[in-house]
């Protein structure tokens, strides 16, 4: 499975509300961009104890999304182009239900790995002007998710993610995200101890798996 890249994109951390800043604010980037074990070139994140790091190096947020979007929000200005929700890699045709903690992909020449699920936070609605934003991602599950950088290299617009490996087919980000972020969790305790003992997860996400079995 090959999905072409839409857009990859960068942002720096600027004033965003009040004293608080963020680099949610992604643009399109052309050329070819150099892709390292913490992300892309030119990319920053404004609080690193809960952004970036090698668990969440490169953010994937699907462009199929964008038109359930524009029929919840209206015509919003941030859905005409990729980069609405912070993302880095803009791809059409592979969603949440489809993605699977542990899958690894050529993106470009770099390999990278699903760590986890974007668990959406008040951001997201400062940034739209609506703040339901983040609880409609929960509940909708349409949340993106995250990559770690196996092998670095590099990536431009244009370029493919391919599908390399499917370990733990079973592991949708859409069902992990419902597990650990939905709430889920509390029915399916079973699932909860696999996941805290899931190497490809993310730490965070396995240390939550460990508090709701808790």
């Amino acid at each position: 499975m090959s999905y072409a890249i839409d857009a990859v994109l960068t942002g720096k951390a600027r004033a965003f509300r009040g004293e608080e800043a963020s680099a949610i604010a992604k643009a399109p980037v052309d050329g070819v961009l150099h892709v390292g074990f913490l992300g892309i070139d030119g990319d920053e994140q404004a609080d690193l104890t809960v952004h970036g790091g090698v668990d969440k190096a490169i953010h994937h947020y699907p462009r199929d999304h964008y038109g359930w979007w524009s029929g919840e929000l209206g015509d919003h200005v941030l859905l005409a182009a990729p980069g609405a929700f912070g993302e880095n890699i803009s791809t059409a045709g592979l969603i949440e239900s489809e993605a699977c903690i542990g899958d690894r992909y050529r993106l470009g020449s770099a390999l990278v790995e699903i760590s986890q699920g974007r668990q959406p936070c008040w951001k997201l609605g400062h940034r739209f002007g609506v703040a339901t934003v983040p609880a409609t991602v929960v509940t909708t599950r349409r949340s993106g998710w995250y990559y770690r950088v196996i092998e670095e290299g590099a990536v431009a617009a244009g370029d493919a993610l391919a599908l390399v490996e499917r370990p733990l087919p079973g592991w949708s980000v859409e069902r992990v995200f419902a597990l650990l972020i939905g709430g889920a969790g509390k029915r399916e305790p079973e699932a909860l101890r696999l996941l805290a003992a899931m190497e490809v997860l993310a730490t965070t996400w396995r240390g939550r798996a460990e508090k709701l079995l808790g």
